[in-house]
């Protein structure tokens, strides 16, 4: 499968698999020029897995801060060859042939570079890797990677280096460089803009299609980056949960009628926005059925262990009734959203997080940030932008105007840059402007939910003041102004650990019966409120000794999935159409002889 989903070409070069490998414990790899590939590193992993994980072949999960990475290729046929990096966590330098062409700073983006020039005439080419990634940088972005030597708690093994795809790809002189689909679900129409290389005095043909049907065949001058609004035929042709329509794109460069350069790709027509206390998509009321995804395995850890586990990893989901997912403190590997995107799961689009502040760490989050953002702004999925959870990495948000004004600046600058999906300035508590309220709430009692958020009144001080942990949901004096209220933790059930055995967990229960009776109960009282809009469930699979998954580690189920897929269809009051349509598809079902 093509790395990069949303703008493919049929000619690509895999460069994962065997690398040659070094940990610099020492540093010195520079001043001893490894750079210049004209060694061997000793070692070899298999990329793209870190070298802490089974999967690397390497299996080292000590603290290493700088690692190296050679390996060699033929270059393909083509004007120009561009080298692709899916994720290199968290510092990369990148050299070929001894000649350095580029650096990259942060462990979730992407980057690519073009190396025609440093390419031999003769002879296979070298490239070579340097990563760096700090244990003790508490301002660097990690997420869920833990700085101590052990596992503990809500954290888990590090990833260091390279853990998503690395990839050739050979284009023209002039070439598209970059495409961004912007859906109008309501206008029935797509905004494209088309980047492109050397492009002037070309033109650029955009071809929509829905399969044999074309749905439009427009072509523009080139003149910089070409942005036109693109209307659609009529047709109900909208991406949802239920309704995965998926319109695909044919874009080429042309010099008069010969074609230079094509790319493939594709959108989802649909409108993802917040209205009157509800998520609304495409006009229509959607209470959230989210389960919090942490993105690790037990072999390789942030990185996938084949395409084949991402497209399961969705189909799970999908098969316990959950309409979205939370991927939290992780970027996940586009692929992963092709599949929510083609089988239909929302998705909130999450930052893997720092834990101090500081200036710099600022300028370096806020870069990484809009990097990640302009990745995934054409995916229908991703629904909704959280760029941090839970005060991580702005500790003193009360107390600290500087932190408060950064929470603000992200907020406003994701709407900036992508001004169509609601904004979460903090996830789950200390949110400064939002366009959900959402808190995370481990109550062991459907009671404690119901208390607080049963009724508009309780709500109301959950939201205000009187919110029982030691940190308030909202800061300042807010006033609510349409914005759905969300538990988007909760839950957290474990079974009672083994007498020594590594665990953690918010709750436990004795078996597979009483988990079920627990969820059900909890789910009961949240879809039972007019006030809640949606809610996550933690979590979908054990990860290490935090064991309160559905699913284990290794993606079996605990329990009957078709049960938890019945207590996730329970109607939710907050959206009263959602009784009347499932009694219409049980008539529907019955007048079929259909079981239900």
């Amino acid at each position: 499968m093509h790395p990069r989903p949303q703008l493919t070409r049929p000619e690509w070069q895999d460069l994962c698999g065997e690398w040659e490998f070094a940990h610099d414990d020492e540093n010195a790899g520079v001043q001893a020029k490894w750079w210049r590939g004209d060694r061997s590193l000793g070692q070899t992993i298999t990329v793209p897995f870190p070298p802490e994980s089974a999967a690397s072949g390497v299996h080292d999960p000590a603290p290493h801060p700088v690692v190296w990475y050679r390996r060699t290729f033929d270059a393909p046929a083509g004007d120009r060859l561009l080298l692709h990096f899916g994720a290199v966590d968290y510092r990369a330098r990148v050299w070929v042939n001894g000649t350095e062409v580029c650096s990259h700073v942060g462990g979730h983006a992407p980057f690519h570079v073009d190396i025609t020039h440093a390419l031999v005439a003769d002879g296979r080419q070298v490239v070579v890797v340097r990563a760096e990634d700090s244990v003790d940088d508490m301002t660097q972005p990690r997420g869920k990677q833990y700085w101590e030597p052990e596992p503990a708690a809500i954290w888990y093994h590090r990833t260091t280096g390279i853990w998503q795809p690395v990839w050739l790809e050979a284009v023209p002189s002039a070439y598209v460089a970059g495409l961004e689909w912007t859906p109008s679900f309501a206008d029935r129409s797509v905004r494209v803009r088309v980047s492109a290389v050397d492009a002037a005095g070309l033109s650029v043909r955009v071809r929509l299609s829905l399969g044999e049907r074309v749905l439009a065949d427009d072509r523009y001058l080139v003149d910089g980056d070409v942005e036109r609004t693109i209307s659609l035929p009529r047709g109900d042709f909208r991406w949802s949960p239920a309704s995965p329509t998926l319109i695909d794109a044919t874009v080429s460069l042309l010099r008069d009628d010969e074609v230079v350069d094509t790319v493939e790709s594709y959108f989802g027509l649909r409108d993802a926005e917040v209205r009157d206390g509800r998520f609304v998509l495409n006009g229509e009321r959607l209470f959230l059925r989210m389960v919090l995804a942490q993105g690790y395995w037990p072999t390789s850890h942030l990185a996938a262990p084949s395409e084949d586990a991402l497209r399961r990893e969705v189909e799970l989901i999908k098969e316990l009734g959950f309409n979205g997912v939370r991927v939290h403190q992780k970027v996940e590997d586009p692929r992963f959203l092709y599949w929510c995107d083609r089988l239909g799961l929302v998705v909130w689009g999450e930052m893997a997080n720092a834990y101090e502040y500081s200036v710099d760490g600022v300028a370096r989050f806020t870069a990484e940030w809009l990097e990640v953002v302009r990745r995934d702004v054409s995916h229908p999925c991703v629904v909704t932008w959280v760029p941090v959870n839970e005060s991580w990495g702005t500790p003193a948000l009360p107390s600290d105007p500087r932190q408060r004004h950064f929470l603000e600046s992200l907020y406003h600058l994701t709407h900036a840059v992508d001004g169509t999906r609601p904004v979460i300035s903090n996830d789950g508590w200390e949110h400064t402007t939002s366009d959900i309220w959402t808190v995370h709430d481990y109550s062991p009692s459907a009671d404690g939910l119901t208390s607080r958020y049963g009724t508009p009144e309780a709500a109301g001080r959950a939201f205000g003041r009187d919110w029982p942990g030691p940190r308030r949901i909202m800061l300042g004096d807010q006033e609510r102004d349409g914005q759905p209220l969300m538990v988007t933790e909760f839950g957290g059930l474990s079974y009672t650990p083994n007498a020594g055995e590594r665990w953690f967990g918010y709750r436990t229960v004795g078996d597979a019966d009483a988990l079920l009776t627990a969820y059900e109960r909890l789910v009961t009282a949240l879809v039972g409120s007019e006030q809640v809009a949606g809610y996550c469930y933690t979590q979908l699979t054990d990860t290490e000794q935090e064991v309160n998954g559905l699913l284990t580690e290794t993606r079996e189920h605990k329990v009957d999935p078709a049960a938890i897929r019945r207590i996730n269809a329970l109607p939710a009051a907050s959206v009263p159409t959602e009784e009347l349509h499932q009694l219409i598809e049980a008539a529907h079902r019955a007048s079929l002889g259909e079981p239900e």
